[in-house]
């Protein structure tokens, strides 16, 4: 029997250097993807591929900024790009919010951290980002 399901129902975690940043609200990216390296015969034979390394996507992570948690350590996120080692899970959960499976493990190196727009008129949700550089999973 299928079980369908929604972009709300995954749980995403994260650990920066080993300290767990606790649950997000989005994820985006981390795409397995291929070179491709095409050869093409003589006589005009078809295209051949060859296929090539393995990649990945970046992944996106974010999540509504929490004051007391991440703005003590915004300074030590922005410290961290170019080498913090990221540990990112991914899991599905049933529509009643209990994990369904085991989950997908990013391994990445935090890139960017982006912090909320400010606007003395705006009312949307303020998120923190960060951009990361996928080199496996688990």
């Amino acid at each position: 029997m299928a079980t369908r399901t929604r972009e709300d129902t995954w749980l995403a975690t994260v650990t920066l250097e080993g300290v767990d940043l606790g649950v997000w609200d989005g994820m985006t990216g981390g795409e397995g993807d291929s070179e491709e390296q095409l050869f093409h015969p003589g006589g005009l034979a078809g295209v051949v591929s060859l296929g090539g390394h393995q990649t990945f996507g970046n992944l996106t992570l974010s999540r509504n900024l929490d004051a007391l948690v991440d703005w003590p350590r915004v300074k030590w996120y922005f410290a961290t790009r170019g080498w913090g080692r990221i540990t990112a899970g991914r899991t599905p959960l049933s529509t009643d919010g209990v994990r369904s499976g085991d989950p997908l493990t990013y391994l990445a190196t935090l890139k960017t951290v982006t912090l909320p727009d400010h606007d003395s008129d705006g009312t949307d949700v303020a998120m923190i980002e960060f951009e990361c550089t996928v080199y496996g999973v688990g």
